[in-house]
């Protein structure tokens, strides 16, 4: 796993993140009723390679697309396509990873596209809280499943399901490191979290049930009751007494 302790390094993970996050700032403003997955996929390439970085998930274990697009349903890895047009009332989850200077970073958000549902909205803002709280509990001398605990702890708070096919990471000077990241587990358990370490925390909550189902693209993960899904992810460096959010 990478451990960040030299100041350079951390300015190079930095400008990974960066683009990162303003890509996913833009893509918020750009997920529009009409708009295809692709056509959201092609901006972002152009966006990553203009500035410098990489797509990171493009050509990964053969995944063909530089975002994952994932709409209602989809938890993650959704494929982008010209078919997949936004619609009034859908939520799309976009996840994305740029590496730049030798190291990676990757992050999530779910966008509502135009008017969603009280019950939709309520799914999305619990995400984001989900994420919020795990990543205050990423700090040095606290457990690695203390993080995953509070995702867990606020998705059963508000009777939703985290998702448990797929966890959060490791990251660094590869896209997918250790250790890695549960959204559920015991409080107190785990390694012991070490300054300057690099996780990607990402919760994924179901409206319904937690159980996923691989569809024959052999990539998109979807919730095997058909309800909806969202998904948060930031990549980030433990403190000693904060966390730093890098994107």
């Amino acid at each position: 796993m990478t451990i960040l302790n030299n100041d350079a390094d951390v300015r190079r993970i930095r400008e990974a993140g960066a683009i990162v996050r303003e890509l996913l700032n833009i893509l918020g403003e750009k997920a529009k009723a009409g708009v295809s997955t692709a056509a959201l996929d092609a901006f972002s390439e152009d966006f990553i390679l203009r500035n410098g970085g990489e797509p990171a998930f493009k050509g990964y274990k053969g995944y063909p697309s530089t975002i994952c697009a994932s709409v209602n349903e989809v938890v993650v890895h959704g494929i982008p396509s010209e078919d997949k047009v936004l619609e009034d009332g859908d939520i799309i989850s976009v996840d994305v990873g740029v590496k730049k200077n030798g190291y990676y970073a990757d992050a999530a958000r779910t966008f509502p596209v135009g008017n969603i549902s009280d019950e939709a909205q309520r799914l999305v803002r619990v995400t984001e809280e989900c994420l919020r709280e795990a990543v205050n509990e990423a700090v040095a001398g606290n457990r690695l499943y203390d993080v995953s605990n509070a995702v867990q702890k606020i998705a059963e708070r508000e009777g939703f399901e985290e998702v448990r096919a797929f966890v959060g990471h490791g990251i660094g000077v590869r896209l997918h490191e250790p250790p890695e990241v549960p959204n559920w587990g015991q409080k107190g358990k785990g390694q012991v979290l070490e300054e300057g370490l690099l996780l990607a925390i990402e919760p994924m909550i179901n409206q319904g049930k937690r159980e996923v189902e691989i569809l024959e693209d052999g990539w998109t993960a979807v919730t095997a009751d058909r309800k909806l899904s969202a998904h948060f992810e930031n990549t980030v460096m433990v403190g000693i007494n904060k966390t730093e959010i890098l994107t």
